[in-house]
């Protein structure tokens, strides 16, 4: 009986924050839906990730574009739903909540946010048609010397006729191995800022060139390295403006921080399901373990503090769609939903093993596969301490 109260407890369930709109509700609901028909089950999940080794599946994630999930909030003309950050928001939060494979979406939709923003009309139909269709694209900005400083970004670009030619190395590129496509962040020139003259090039995972190096880490396979050795990319790679990189990367980072904070509240709702079946059936001292203060009181806390992180992700997200507030402030309150929510996912799983006690710490379970999943958002992107950095500028505090 233990054995199966986890997988019996996820029936899933439509957002429940902030009184929705009933189009926004029923969304949700189908994404649900579509989790528990696909990865309901354990042995679903490990049949679709070879035992929870891979985190993406081309299967289910082509599913998801076929039914216009993918480009829910791509417009309309470039092949999408035409939907905003709520409806990108409730995707992620549902698709994560029922443990579906398809680590692709979050990097995808943050490369989109870029091209929305900053693309040729060409580049759009281009990239955002493929998106839409179900390919996977990528982007690469952290090197083995610039990580969290960005600006120290040494990967290179030099012109040469007809294009660009790239030698250097890139790391922690989610998702290359699968991807059709890689938004790169190289250097094209020097400028009197350490910023200045970044661009945006997209590249094709296969170019002749470029070798992909996946980084075992402890979420299976996630991340790459990346090395360039002379890169062809025509002119027309350009995505932005040439040297305009670093405005162009800041300005998406409200967008990939709301990913990730949709993605962790899926997380954290998952584990605190499985956490909640758990308590609720398992038996010691003659009762239900749920029944006792100690656990009780815990699961209060728990439950407090996911309601909270879910509270300020929407609240952003309003305030955002409805141009309500400052650029400032938006950048403020995606900072601090990014931290609140992923460091909520990290307490509610570690909580779980604790209190689940030898059987959260097996690999019978998905808590264990929680608490590992929860570590790697607190780093990504921008790790947890940068997000603070930022937070604390917008009151005027900087060093």
């Amino acid at each position: 009986m233990v054995s199966q109260l986890c997988d019996s407890s996820f029936s899933g369930g439509p957002v429940e924050a902030l009184s929705l709109p009933q189009e926004q509700r029923e969304f949700g609901a189908a994404v649900s839906e579509f989790g528990r028909r696909e990865c309901g089950t354990r042995e679903q999940r490990d049949a679709l990730t070879h035992h929870g080794a891979e985190q993406h599946h081309a299967g289910v994630y082509q599913k998801l574009a076929d039914l216009g999930y993918l480009g829910v909030s791509i417009p309309e003309e470039y092949g999408g739903s035409g939907g905003g950050l709520t409806e990108q928001v409730i995707l992620f939060e549902e698709l994560w909540r029922a443990l579906v494979p398809v680590h692709g979406a979050g990097t995808s939709h943050t490369v989109a946010g870029i091209y929305k923003r900053f693309a040729g009309e060409e580049q759009k139909k281009s990239a955002l048609g493929a998106i839409c269709a179900g390919k996977v694209m990528s982007i690469s900005i952290s090197e083995p010397g610039a990580g969290s400083d960005a600006a120290a970004i040494s990967c290179r670009a030099d012109k040469v006729d007809g294009g660009w030619r790239i030698n250097g190395q890139k790391t922690w590129c989610s998702d290359a191995q699968f991807a059709t496509a890689i938004l790169v962040v190289v250097r094209t020139s020097r400028g009197t800022r350490p910023h200045d003259g970044l661009t945006l090039l997209e590249v094709p995972a296969d170019a002749a060139g470029l070798r992909i190096s996946p980084i075992a880490t402890l979420g299976g396979s996630e991340v790459n390295d990346l090395y360039f050795t002379d890169v062809f990319v025509p002119e027309s790679a350009v995505v932005g403006v040439e040297g305009g990189g670093w405005k162009q990367i800041m300005a998406g980072l409200n967008g990939e921080r709301l990913v990730c904070a949709a993605q962790g509240l899926g997380m954290a709702q998952r584990a605190f399901d499985d956490l909640l079946a758990y308590v609720t059936e398992r038996q010691q001292f003659g009762a239900p373990i749920g029944s006792f203060q100690a656990i009780r009181h815990r699961i209060a806390d728990l439950a407090i503090e996911i309601e909270a992180a879910k509270a300020l992700t929407y609240a952003t997200v309003h305030h955002i769609e409805n141009e309500i507030g400052s650029p400032e402030e938006w950048v403020r309150a995606t900072s601090m939903s990014k931290v609140k929510v992923t460091e909520t996912a990290k307490r509610v799983a570690l909580e779980g093993v604790q209190m689940m006690g030898g059987y959260g710490y097996s690999c019978e379970f998905d808590m264990e596969r929680h608490l590992r999943m929860s570590i790697a958002p607190t780093i990504y992107a921008g790790t947890n301490e940068i997000q603070r950095d930022i937070i604390s500028s917008t009151y005027g505090l900087r060093k």
